[in-house]
């Protein structure tokens, strides 16, 4: 059973605002403040500081909210699977995914497996990478499929598939030479996904290894759907960088193109993520290789 004071402790990291996490939980700022001094006794360190102004976790604070996270999602998930074994419920899994490796690389596996595992049922959350790990840190959800940078120390990962990362631009996009390097387009609009987006944060770490930032290019368009984004890009709006396999039909019907660039291609990871040292890291562990390894 988890203790109260840890339901505040964590609602306090995911705010990091004390009057925020007394308005979540129907409680005084005091009460909040009462609950965390506690722990800080309890444990012996100071939990939380103030750097210019802003509530921050220690070193301590980290190292609880990482062993607590954990606990407060296996006690919900044992009382999940309490349940089920009492009264013959089927198994639930609430599964978190970014929007690219959910719909593109994702989705068909998920399908198979539920197929082949009719006794589970699952909840899907669709969402930015840091969203859905502060879903996870709160015991929302289970695990998730992510393509943006984490923390890799504080959760436990696998990789589920590797993507290659392309650029984009119309079918009939005509450049005034044929582009060798990054350098080569700078000088046409970039079409980019909103802050926080997985994919985004890929390619802003791919840029920064050649000193570049998507500011660099000559005009920056914001659009948070992917599928709007290869409208623009189709209708010569400017060009975008998406994984290979969110596109393949539209390069197939000839809609979009691939823009070639010589050199090793651009990869990164979609990983399944979970928090780590779980008692029920065996099930997860048994989805990743149903959806990854079906044939295993």
């Amino acid at each position: 059973m988890q203790d109260f004071r840890v339901k505040t402790f964590l609602t306090v990291c995911q705010t990091l605002n004390y009057t925020r996490a007394a308005e979540e939980l129907a409680l005084t700022q005091p009460a909040v403040s009462q609950h965390i001094a506690y722990l800080e006794k309890e444990y012996g360190a100071k939990l939380f500081t103030y750097h210019r102004k802003k509530l921050e976790l220690t070193r301590a604070g980290r190292v609880l909210r990482d062993a607590l996270s954990t606990m407060a999602h296996d006690d919900a998930l044992l009382h999940e699977r309490i349940a089920e074994v009492a009264h013959g419920a089927a198994v639930q899994l609430r599964i978190g995914m970014t929007l690219t490796a959910g719909e593109y690389v994702v989705a068909a596996p998920l399908v198979r497996y539920l197929s082949d595992h009719p006794s589970v049922q699952v909840t899907v959350r669709s969402g930015g990478t840091q969203h859905l790990l502060s879903l996870m840190d709160a015991g929302a959800i289970d695990c998730a499929f992510v393509e943006g940078l984490f923390d890799k120390s504080s959760y436990t990962a696998n990789t589920f598939r590797t993507e290659k990362l392309v650029a984009i631009c119309a079918a009939d996009h005509r450049f005034a030479s044929t582009p060798a390097t990054f350098e080569d387009l700078l000088g046409e609009r970039l079409i980019l996904r909103e802050p926080g987006s997985g994919s985004r944060d890929v390619l802003a770490h791919i840029l920064a290894k050649r000193n570049l930032s998507p500011s660099a290019f000559a005009d920056v368009c914001v659009v948070e759907s992917l599928d709007i984004i290869k409208i623009f890009v189709a209708g010569n709006l400017g060009i975008s960088f998406v994984y290979e396999a969110a596109v393949q039909r539209e390069v197939q019907e000839g809609a979009l193109r691939i823009i070639e660039l010589p050199g090793e291609p651009i990869t990164h990871d979609i990983s399944f993520v979970r928090l780590p040292n779980s008692i029920f890291e065996a099930d997860l562990q048994a989805l990743y290789q149903g959806l990854a390894h079906p044939m295993a």
